[in-house]
């Protein structure tokens, strides 16, 4: 599946071998597993391959390299875990650590909810993110999604036991 959506600032596109220089770093700092659900650390090189293979050939997912609209510098992913059976997705979303704070993920988020909604026809999308990660729920919030509710003790990262929380929106609650 080969997907191109752009933004203002960002172009948001299938991964390629080519990205895995780029990608190890940015996506292998801990931060980045620590504030997410599904990024394990140490990542490794065979990480990013299968990462790179599934952009281009699962029919369950749909997964994007971020990159600056100018300069086509690779700054993080998006995509949507799809469960086509019920029409709707989970949304999930990273940004290297040089590019926290500049409003990247709520624009590629908004880009890749909006290509859920409009182009693949869905009904649903929701997002979970630790209970530690205020950053993520303002992020989602930015987006228009409704808090659901908290899975207390849900996930265990690195030994420890972390609350989910979870956010909601259908067809026309895209804010922005």
């Amino acid at each position: 599946m080969n997907i191109e959506l752009h933004t203002a600032r960002l172009v948001l596109r299938t991964y390629t071998s080519a990205d895995i220089p780029e990608l190890l770093p940015l996506i292998g700092a801990r931060e980045i597993a620590a504030t997410t659900l599904r990024i394990p650390h140490p990542y490794s090189q065979a990480d990013a391959e299968d990462q790179v293979r599934r952009s281009q050939e699962s029919d369950d997912s749909v997964r994007l390299a971020i990159c600056l609209a100018e300069g086509s510098t690779l700054i993080g992913g998006a995509g949507l875990r799809l469960e086509l059976d019920h029409h709707r997705a989970e949304l999930g979303y990273w940004i290297g650590v040089p590019y926290w704070g500049n409003g990247y993920a709520t624009e590629a988020a908004r880009a890749i909810v909006k290509y859920g909604f409009d182009e693949m026809k869905l009904h649903r999308i929701y997002a979970t993110y630790y209970s530690n990660n205020p950053a993520s729920g303002a992020i989602l919030r930015k987006l228009g999604m409704k808090p659901e509710g908290c899975l207390r003790s849900h996930m265990v990262k690195w030994e420890e036991y972390h609350d989910v929380m979870v956010c909601g929106m259908l067809p026309g609650e895209l804010q922005g």
